[in-house]
Parts: structure tokens; sequence; C-alpha cells
């Protein structure tokens, strides 16, 4: 998976890309709830009205290898039924 890496502020945020060019994966250092790495999952890819965007959302504490813990889900976000007006 490709890797993009820059500085938003004062916070480094890393993007992992598909080969199709949407987003899969996005680290980041959260600053709440006390300041933990995290390894944020995009997927089930939906289109609305042209628009493609992902219905779930898992983020995890991220270890030192920069592997999620799997046994460590901070957020879970399920959405459905998209649309514009």
């Amino acid at each position: 998976m490709p890797r993009l890496a820059f500085a938003v502020v004062v916070d480094e945020q890393d993007f992992y890309f598909g080969s199709d060019f949407l987003l899969r994966r996005h680290d980041y250092q959260v600053d709440i709830a006390g300041a933990f790495p995290a390894a944020q999952y995009v997927d089930h890819i939906v289109e609305a009205q042209g628009v493609k965007m992902p219905a779930r959302r898992r983020a995890y504490v991220r270890g030192p290898d920069l592997k999620p813990v799997r046994d460590l889900l901070m957020v879970a976000i399920d959405l459905s039924e998209f649309y514009f007006t």
C-alpha cells in the first residue's frame, strides 16, 4: 500500500491508499483520552450520487511496530443510507 506522510499543524499523520487511490488507513496521534497513537481503517466503500465514501471506520491503538492492536478497538463507526440534498 502506498504511504503518504506530512505534518498538519503540529501533528504528523500517515495516509495509506489502495491501488484505486481510495483511502484505506489513516494513522495519527489522538491528543485526547490519554494521547495514544491510532490506526484508523476505512472500508465498505459505497457510492452515493457518484461520490465514493467509506461506510465503516475502525480505529485501533497503534503499537510500536506501527501495526494496530486489534484487541484495543477505540472507535467503531458504521454508516448507511447515504444521500445528498
